[in-house]
């Protein structure tokens, strides 16, 4: 009997949590989980602090809940800009996402999975650049091949995944409680002297903190994949991020138990620092390792999730068609993770990643303002939506204004880095009029363009989307 070729519901409310909480707990909270406590310079004020952007991008998720039930299509914050604004804007969304975001982000990640990897085979000298390379590129490939492969491998991992790091936070956290309760407190001791109150100083530590949470709309770009979305994408939503604020918080304290506000600060990675004081020289490896096992559950979340993103443009030419076809056998976006790919390889061969990473915090800020000033005006223009989740209308309207404020900051704080991905965003406007406006083209470059389809079509096995409705049974 012949089956559809298409995109199938297959993941569950528990692959949903762990693609979540694999996606936000990254490198962030093991490696450097040092931006607010700089900025506040107290202890006092730092939980706090963690406490108050947890609960923002909360309000952020929810937000996206609202939207990701009311229009249950995978592609996320593309999909929720192109019913708001339109053709355009939606593109330019897209455009961050496919030149900045995604390929930038799993580049650093497995980059830095790769360096903590090796770290303990070369204790005592830097580790060489070329293993460094070459193992990210394995790390990547690896990646992509099982999500190429199995959508239910790629969730499988990402559960595994998920699972090592909440092995090492227990470590953490275990460790550290147990030090706590046995009255390592003088850390805490007059917890708030010396705290940074100026707006400045708050601001820059809210911006840290807004970074450190990232990750939590993912899950919107699998909506079409998800097993009962309207009921497990908001609870999915709500449970990773309740999850994440406390083991952030706990593991703040875990670390603070035995590491000094000082230690921390100069430190380059705060959970191996700790390993090193508590573990003993038998054990200390073992940080490493599960660092980099998390940092690759990010890596792998974000090729999961924007592989959808992107095959979602490519339906809608905005992206080049073959990237909009679906594997013959295997049922997955090949085409998409291929080409994610390869971005990836490109951005491996640069020296300064981080300099690209502030490069795409500029971006996302820019789609979250767009997202929120999107969703208010949906109110206006579509009052009659179905929303099976509907927050007050003051909650994305505050959003759009707070993310408006992250995106000036970023400019101000971050000024050639933000120029730059402007300029990506410039040239992505002129490939939207060559590509998507330009109608009549010549016929060798048409010509041209079929020739690269039909070629990535036969090298991919990829095939366009086929539903139940448009085979022929007969």
């Amino acid at each position: 009997m012949a089956e559809a070729v298409q995109l199938k519901r297959q993941i569950t409310l528990l692959q949903g949590v762990a693609i979540i909480v694999g996606i936000i707990i990254g490198s962030g909270i093991f490696v450097s989980p040092v931006g607010i406590l700089h900025h506040t310079r107290s202890v006092g004020l730092s939980l706090i602090m963690w406490a108050i952007c947890g609960l923002y991008n909360t309000l952020c998720a929810l937000c996206y809940a609202e939207l990701g039930a009311s229009m249950p299509e995978s592609g996320g914050e593309y999909v929720y800009i192109k019913r708001a604004f339109g053709d355009f804007p939606a593109f330019l969304c897209l455009w961050i996402d496919f030149t900045l975001i995604c390929p930038v982000g799993i580049a650093a990640l497995s980059l830095i999975a790769s360096l903590y990897i090796l770290k303990p085979i070369f204790p005592d000298c830097e580790v060489p650049f070329i293993a460094e390379r070459f193992l990210a590129i394995v790390i990547v490939w690896f990646l992509i091949a099982i999500n190429m492969r199995n959508v239910k491998w790629a969730t499988r991992v990402q559960v595994v995944i998920t699972s090592s790091k909440v092995i090492a936070l227990l470590i953490v956290i275990i460790i550290g409680m147990i030090a706590f309760m046995q009255g390592e407190t003088e850390h805490f001791e007059d917890a708030f002297a010396g705290s940074e109150l100026t707006a400045g100083s708050i601001a820059l530590s809210f911006y840290s903190g807004f970074w450190a949470y990232s990750g939590w709309s993912y899950l919107n770009f699998l909506t079409e994949e998800l097993v009962n979305p309207n009921r497990n994408l908001p609870l999915a939503i709500f449970i990773s991020m309740v999850t994440v604020i406390v083991v952030y918080l706990v593991t703040n304290v875990a670390y603070l138990a035995i590491l000094s506000p000082s230690q921390m600060l100069q430190s380059t990675a705060v959970a191996v620092t700790f390993a090193e004081q508590t573990m003993g020289s038998a054990w200390q490896w073992l940080m490493p390792v599960l660092i980099a096992i998390s940092v690759c559950g990010t890596a792998n979340g974000i090729a999961l999730s924007m592989s959808r993103l992107f095959f979602i443009g490519a339906k809608n030419n905005h992206m080049p068609m073959f990237m909009g076809m679906i594997q013959s056998k295997f049922n997955t976006p090949a085409s998409s993770l291929f080409v994610i790919m390869l971005l990836v390889l490109c951005y491996q061969t640069s020296e300064d990643i981080w300099f690209l990473i502030e490069m795409e915090g500029f971006g996302f800020a820019t789609i979250l303002t767009m997202v929120f000033a999107g969703q208010v005006y949906l109110r206006y223009k579509e009052p009659n939506l179905q929303r099976p989740i509907k927050v007050p209308i003051a909650l994305p309207a505050i959003l759009c204004v707070v993310s408006l404020f992250v995106v000036a900051l970023t400019f101000y704080q971050k000024v050639s880095e933000s120029l730059l991905a402007l300029a990506i965003v410039c040239g992505g406007s002129v490939l939207y009029l060559i590509g998507n406006r330009w109608q009549n083209k010549p016929k060798s470059l048409q010509s041209k363009i079929t020739w690269i389809n039909v070629f990535f079509q036969k090298f991919l096995l990829v095939v366009p989307p086929l539903s139940e409705k448009d085979i022929d049974w007969d």
